[in-house]
Formats: structure tokens, C-alpha cells, sequence
């Protein structure tokens, strides 16, 4: 499984990076200071005719680009339920992983290990994108080639990907984490 974020930075809770922050980190005083660089933003909506919205607060985000952005995003996904399968995050990417030589219990331990991570987005209010995660299977069986996972997320089958295409857009980023895990394969 192929896991991506609805707007991943845009969407972190700042409740929950500072319960998070808290448990990791023993000095409040430095939790206060992350917090204060991170929740105290607000922004304005400018128009063609010279008309400005009011101050806003942002009250979900981490700044995207900003050194801290990724290190503040894998705290949040420090605390991934335990699992099955294997899972591997890096900021807002997130692939799953299980090997099992029946094609339906591999099936079977991803909807419930999927299940599992979604329930725990949904605590911490991050959105599982239900259209660009995707499911893929790698087998060694030629019998198994026209297999495909059906995963749901809410009640929506997610796509399965028999070919994963690096040139598409959305493989960009999970090409680079199959690359890096490619070689857990063959462990």
C-alpha cells in the first residue's frame, strides 16, 4: 500500500503535534517555542479590486518548506498503531508492507491493518486521500499476475496499481520509497 495525505502539512493538527511534542520532549519551554513558530501564523485574503479579507489564524498546519515541516510531520507519525505489516514513513509518505504466500490472507492482514492506520488518522484529523492511495502487489507466481487488491477506505475501493509508472505524478515521491526499499526485498 501506497498511503498519501489529503494536503499532509496543511492538515496537522497543532493540539495534537503539542500532546505529541510533550511526550517526546521534557523541556516545555522548547515545546512552547516549536509551537509559537508553528501555530503563530494568520494570513489575509487579497482580491482583484483592492479588498482584503479579514486577520485569520491558521490553526492546521506546519510551514511546507521550512526545515522543521518534515521532522515536525514524522512526530506525527511516530505513533503509527502497531501493525501486521511493515510500515515505512518518511514526512508524508507512507508505504505498508506485508509478504505472505496466500493472496488472500496478504489481502485480508492490509484491509485490517488499513483499517487500523485510518481510525488512527482520523484521530489525529489527518485525511487518507482515497483516490491517489493505492494498492500494489508484487509476486514471484505467474498464477497470481491478474490478482488484484481490493482495499477500501470509507466505504471506497482504492485503486490497485498492477504497473506502477514512475512517470506518473503521483508515483514521483513513492517511486523514490520503492527505490529505497527495494533492497528489504531481498533480505
Amino acid at each position: 500500500m501506497f498511503v498519501d495525505l489529503t494536503a499532509a502539512y496543511d492538515t496537522v493538527w497543532h493540539r495534537g503535534l503539542t500532546c505529541k511534542l510533550l511526550r517526546l520532549l521534557t523541556d516545555r519551554h522548547m515545546v512552547h517555542m516549536i509551537m509559537e513558530m508553528v501555530g503563530n501564523r494568520s494570513f489575509t485574503l487579497n482580491t482583484g479590486n483592492d479588498k482584503r479579507s479579514r486577520l485569520r489564524r491558521l490553526k492546521n498546519d506546519v510551514a511546507q518548506g521550512s526545515v522543521l515541516a518534515p521532522l515536525l510531520f514524522n512526530i506525527c507519525f511516530s505513533d503509527l498503531p502497531n501493525t501486521v505489516s511493515r510500515k515505512y514513513a518518511y514526512a508524508e509518505n507512507l508505504a505498508i508492507m506485508h509478504a505472505d504466500g496466500d493472496w488472500q490472507v496478504a489481502e485480508g492482514v492490509l484491509r485490517k491493518n488499513m483499517a487500523t492506520i485510518g481510525e488512527h488518522f482520523q484521530t489525529w484529523k489527518l485525511k487518507l486521500s482515497s483516490t491517489k492511495t493505492v494498492s500494489a502487489a508484487f509476486h514471484l507466481y505467474g498464477k497470481e499476475a491478474k490478482s488484484e487488491l481490493k482495499i477500501n477506505h470509507n466505504n471506497y475501493a482504492l485503486p490497485f496499481c498492477s504497473e506502477p509508472d514512475s512517470s506518473e505524478q503521483r508515483w514521483s515521491n513513492r517511486s523514490r520509497i520503492a527505490d529505497t526499499l527495494s533492497h528489504f526485498a531481498k533480505c
